[in-house]
């Protein structure tokens, strides 16, 4: 019989994650959805806007200082960046900073959620965003997607009801987000992404395609997923989607991150 506990030591794959300075949400739902064997370790980048938070040096330098640990891939869960880069900034954004990981591969969840829609054959999706986006973001988003070669049948983001509006679905019941998506998301849509790795969504998933019949996908959700193709790791995911039940079981070899098969 063996003696020893799960002690968290990565002993199948390490993962690394980006992200900005007051997010905690992207690590904790890596954690709640990670199979045994597999760990996750963090890294901060300083954020006062968009406008400037791609710019180096604090991703550079905050990939630099994942790439000390022996990682099998690095997420820069920031999904509205591939909205506002675009498909081309966001492939520099990636070649930048795999300069700095010292040949750890880098991932973008826009890209991973682009990869999950082709291994699901869903060709009509719909887009939820978290309250931070705006119109503008919205649009770019349906750009992005559609430049991926998908038909995006609904994008909207999230004004929470109560005043005053949460600075961060973090703290969003999770009541509300599957009330807001449940009845807002057209029959059309052959999957959903609940996009925003901000958004603590994963608890919804299960509920959510049990009564909509369709995959739903989220940020951290798609970004796990493509991380543990990647890294080799082929472990079932209960709970969590359609995505990992149904695929994970059999990793494939996923389309290089922030690049496009269409």
């Amino acid at each position: 019989m063996t003696l020893w506990k799960p002690d968290g030591s990565g002993s199948r794959a390490r993962i690394g994650i980006l992200t900005h300075d007051d997010n905690t949400v992207s690590e904790s739902e890596f954690s709640a959805m990670m199979p045994e064997g597999v760990s996750v370790h963090a890294a901060r980048v300083p954020f006062t806007d968009f406008d400037t938070f791609f710019d180096p040096p604090g991703p550079d330098d905050a990939t630099g200082r994942l790439a000390k640990l022996p990682l099998q891939g690095i997420v820069f869960a920031v999904t509205i960046s591939s909205y506002l880069l675009g498909v081309s900034g966001e492939q520099e954004l990636v070649a930048r900073l795999e300069e700095r990981s010292n040949g750890i591969p880098v991932l973008m969840p826009a890209a991973a959620a682009a990869d999950a829609f082709r291994a699901l054959a869903a060709e009509r999706i719909a887009l939820f965003h978290g309250s931070w986006f705006n119109d503008d973001a919205d649009q770019r988003g349906v750009t992005y997607f559609q430049n991926q070669g998908f038909e995006v049948v609904y994008c909207n983001h999230l004004t929470p009801p109560q005043p005053p509006p949460h600075p961060n679905l973090g703290i969003l019941d999770p009541a509300e987000l599957y009330e807001w998506i449940r009845k807002d998301v057209p029959s059309s849509a052959e999957a959903v992404f609940i996009a925003g790795n901000g958004v603590r969504s994963i608890g919804v998933i299960a509920a959510l395609e049990e009564d909509l019949g369709r995959p739903v996908l989220t940020a951290n959700q798609v970004s796990l997923w493509y991380l543990l193709r990647l890294a080799g790791v082929g472990a079932r995911i209960d709970d969590y989607g359609q995505l990992f039940t149904n695929l994970v079981t059999h990793p494939t070899e996923p389309t290089p991150a922030g690049s496009s098969s269409m």
